[in-house]
């Protein structure tokens, strides 16, 4: 067990090392992208469908809604639980790019968040997966790009999200 489980922190360092050190116009388009997974954007984006898409939307809306509220509960929980530090707490080679995070690192909640958003969308109409997925994965990377998660933050979120989400199509559609 515990080969297995250095092996899993020496790939994620390498991985993060790997991600994190970007030119900086990537990094500029990931400070922007990593928005996507914001609350604003998480909570604002599914909203103005609710209001202004086509009324068969607005069942995934509530799905979403369901997923985000629950998938962050559980976020929430893992975050006191495990009490991760960020990578440029816990690493001085570290490069943030932004603001300077201080809540424990995992799972990252922006990852959980679109995930939580994109997966009913895709769900309910399959066409839009090579859309959204792509978008999804972008700011799940844009996390680790942007120096404030591991990689495995962002795929513990995103699986969060994901499967909170197809939980949640199951029971409405």
């Amino acid at each position: 067990m515990k080969k297995t489980v250095d092996w899993i922190v020496k790939s994620d360092e390498i991985i993060f090392y790997l991600l994190n050190k970007q030119p900086l116009f990537l990094i500029q388009i990931f400070k922007w992208i990593t928005h996507l997974g914001s609350a604003i954007a998480s909570i604002g984006i599914p909203l103005i469908i609710w209001l202004f898409g086509p009324l068969e939307l607005r069942e995934v809306v509530i799905v979403v809604y369901f997923s985000l509220t629950i998938s962050h509960l559980f976020v929430f929980y893992a975050k006191r639980q495990f009490r991760r530090l960020r990578p440029h707490l816990s690493d001085l080679q570290a490069t943030l790019h932004g603001p300077t995070l201080k809540d424990p690192s995992f799972p990252s909640g922006h990852s959980t968040a679109i995930f939580s958003v994109v997966t009913p969308f895709i769900l309910f109409d399959p066409f839009l997966a090579p859309f959204l997925f792509p978008i999804a994965i972008m700011v799940a990377l844009s996390r680790v790009i942007l120096g404030v998660h591991y990689p495995t933050d962002v795929l513990a979120g995103s699986l969060l999200g994901a499967f909170t989400a197809i939980g949640f199509c199951h029971l409405f559609f």
